[in-house]
This record gives structure tokens, sequence and C-alpha cells, in this order.
């Protein structure tokens, strides 16, 4: 953690006043002694991301940055309007009530999308119980379109071509990554 003065200096700090929760991410806690001696300060964990939908019903939270972000161009990503980061489960904490859509047009479906039931925004996915089953519970999608895209340069962006794609193999890419920022 990093403590930052009015004057821009910093510090690197102890996790002192600091919990480590689900997915390990660090909560502020209560500390009856901070030196603060008339210092503004404020703690910050840089590669952590808190996200919201329009609303701010659903809050999400992510312990890093993605890897890469996809844009893909099948029917269910681009109708919900996502750009995919890939997570594992213990990495996102989403707090609030979302409700699901699976693809219809699918015998057995391996993602679950989630939106706000107020507002709309499509928040992340699930993978269904039948794709648990096969892969086990591994992977999460959160829709990177909810963050700053300031708080994601430097992140890689690709366009896979997703109506292309037959269901296995690798996706074939409509255009070049490029990175953001």
């Amino acid at each position: 953690m990093t403590r930052r003065f009015d004057d821009g200096k910093e510090q690197w700090e102890s996790w002192q006043g600091f919990s480590n929760v689900a997915s390990g991410l660090w909560r502020l806690e209560e500390v009856a002694e901070w030196p603060l001696s008339g210092d503004r300060l404020f703690w910050y964990a840089p590669e952590m991301l808190q996200l919201s939908c329009l609303c701010g019903q659903i809050r999400v939270e992510l312990s890093r940055r993605p890897d890469f972000i996809n844009e893909c161009n099948c029917a269910l990503c681009s109708k919900a309007g996502a750009r995919w980061g890939y997570f594992h489960p213990s990495e996102v904490i989403v707090a609030g009530t979302a409700k699901g859509y699976r693809r219809q047009d699918k015998e057995d479906p391996t993602a679950e999308i989630r939106f706000c039931e107020n507002c709309g925004s499509t928040t992340h996915f699930n993978l269904t119980a039948s794709a648990v089953s096969k892969f086990g519970n591994t992977l999460m999608g959160v829709n990177m379109l909810l963050a700053d895209e300031r708080d994601l340069a430097g992140v890689e962006l690709r366009f896979p071509d997703g109506r292309a794609w037959a269901g296995a193999g690798e996706f074939a890419y409509i255009r070049d990554a490029r990175i953001i920022g």
C-alpha cells in the first residue's frame, strides 16, 4: 500500500490497518492512531478496480486489471454491449442483485450473462452449472466497459470473430489488437 501526501511524495507502508478479505482484496479497517499530524493522505491499491452499473445497484470489485480484453462480435456479446475481461471467480466480488440470461439458441450454453434489473447494464457473466461440471469453476467475465478507460491504459484489446467461431478451437480475429490508452 502507498501513503501519498499533499506534496505528492509517496511512502510504502506496512499493511497495518488493512484486512485481507475474499479474493485477495484488501479493505481499510478502523485504526484509532492514524499518524495524520495535519497531513491529508489516502491509501490505494493501484491494480484494484471498482466498477458499477449505471444506477449503482450492482458493484463489482476486481483484485487486478485484466490481462487482456475481448470485444467479441458474436450476437450475444455485441447485443449485450460488452467487452470482456476474464478472471478467476476468487478475484471478483459482485454486490447487488443481477438478473441472468442464457442463450436460447444453444443446446448447452456455457455462460449466463448477468445484468442490472434496474438500469439494464450488462455487468458480468458466470459459467453455467453444465460448464462448471465440464471445466471447473475457473472463469468469470466482467464487462470492462463499466471501467474508466484511463484505468485500463496499457491493456491489450482484442477483437475475436465470435460470429464465425464454430464453438471449438481458437478464435480468428477480425482485426489487429490495440493497446488501450
